[in-house]
């Protein structure tokens, strides 16, 4: 990741993050108005790459849809040219939200609430009553003689298109995304993004009772993967005793968890594992059956890129997770399920069975949700005292094995770095 320079304060926001530095997570992080407000400022407005799509939802001209960064709502378009946009969702006029559907196919822009229209570049082209209205033998109101449409046009965010995916940013010096990421963080995105077009399979959406952050700390956390998951122990897909390793950008703010699936069979590191139960079975185990597909042998890899998004492979099921903050206490989790354009007619029945291990009530995911909002609920009942980040040590370093906390840490490296705090720092 490119480096990216934020002078350091002794507090931020009136808080001082502890003295045990990033191997303590202090509470109020996931409380905190005023950090969740400095978080939106620096983070997502600020100089990252925000993913907002993938192109094979925007085949055609005058396609659109609307998401979001951070809180702040937007719309990506594709142009009569063929050229994608992102757009903050704010009418220039009033600050109204100009489109409210999902979804869509048209030429233009127009906002409800007065009718400005605005071309699918964000330019505004149209305003009711600009020269006034015709009153007997004179007009009445207008705009002001030196009004400008180029001077009223919908914000435009920087934007890039990798390989399918769309990602965009408020900060229009941004480095181009392969740098962002570095070559490490490169190597696992293009081992699913290689160029080949992309296929929808479908979408889930969730809303959780818990800080944003959390989800992102979830997939960076191996810890609890071989402890809380029953399915994913049980039939060997993701365990503390296989094949493994962490792996961090330079920065610490991006991560991938790889692994390697197993077998069913009980070992020596299974004995910590009170979720490991030998004896289930499937009924259907064609679940589980599934086809190597990319360069290396990881059956598990599941990427996370700064800010906000997750690229999951679990087997051949593949989908982006994108995480909206919705405040210090809550976050929309949209689930972008995918597949490709070349897929034949069983890897797409795959991928469709696969999917049920994922989503809101997926046979896996459905355990991180429960928790996420548990922890929320226990934090919020002493916002002053601190969560101990220790497993593997206290450092940031890529480990070979999955019995390791690093990735929050580095997580949280990055993310005072970018807010401004001094971890470790003497009071």
């Amino acid at each position: 990741m490119a480096t990216i320079t934020v002078k350091p304060e002794p507090s931020v926001a009136g808080r001082v993050w502890p003295k045990e530095g990033v191997a303590r997570v202090p509470y109020w992080v996931y409380l905190d108005p005023e950090i969740y407000a400095l978080e939106q400022q620096r983070i997502f407005r600020g100089p990252t790459w925000n993913y907002v799509g993938l192109e094979a939802e925007l085949p055609k001209s005058g396609d659109f849809k609307t998401t979001s960064i951070g809180d702040a709502p937007v719309i990506v378009t594709r142009d009569r040219e063929g050229a994608l946009h992102v757009l903050l969702n704010q009418c220039a006029h009033r600050g109204s939200r100009v489109c409210r559907d999902p979804y869509g196919n048209s030429m233009k822009l127009q906002c409800i609430y007065h009718q400005w229209n605005y071309d699918l570049k964000g330019n505004l082209t149209g305003v009711p009553f600009r020269g006034g209205v015709a009153a007997g033998d004179h007009k009445v109101g207008g705009m002001p003689a030196d009004f400008s449409l180029r001077d009223h046009g919908l914000q435009k965010l920087k934007v890039e298109a990798v390989n399918g995916v769309i990602f965009a940013s408020f900060d229009h010096n941004m480095p181009p995304f392969r740098d962002y990421l570095g070559e490490t963080m490169w190597y696992y995105f293009e081992r699913i993004f290689d160029g080949r077009p992309l296929r929808i399979v479908g979408y889930v959406r969730q809303k959780l009772a818990a800080n944003w952050k959390l989800m992102f700390e979830n997939i960076k956390d191996p810890y609890h993967a071989s402890l809380l998951h029953v399915f994913l122990v049980s039939f060997g897909l993701f365990r503390a005793d296989q094949k493994s390793k962490v792996e961090m950008d330079q920065t610490g703010g991006h991560s991938v968890l790889v692994s390697r699936k197993g077998d069913q069979k009980a070992s020596q590191g299974t004995t910590d594992m009170a979720s490991f139960k030998s004896d289930y079975t499937l009924h259907d185990p064609s679940l589980l059956a599934g086809r190597k597909e990319f360069k290396d042998e990881n059956t598990v890899v599941m990427q996370t890129l700064f800010p906000s998004l997750i690229v999951q492979q679990q087997t051949n099921t593949l989908a982006m997770r994108q995480i909206l903050p919705l405040g210090p206490n809550a976050f929309e989790l949209v689930w972008d399920f995918f597949g490709y354009e070349s897929d034949d007619q069983e890897m797409r029945k795959i991928r469709l069975r696969q999917a049920n291990l994922m989503g809101p009530s997926g046979l896996v995911s459905v355990d991180d949700s429960e928790a996420m909002e548990m922890c929320q609920k226990g934090v919020a009942a002493e916002a002053d005292a601190n969560a101990f980040v220790e497993l593997g040590g206290r450092e940031c370093n890529n480990e070979d094995h999955m019995v390791t906390e690093t990735a929050i840490r580095g997580f949280y490296k990055h993310y005072c770095h970018m807010l401004g705090f001094q971890p470790g720092a003497s009071h």
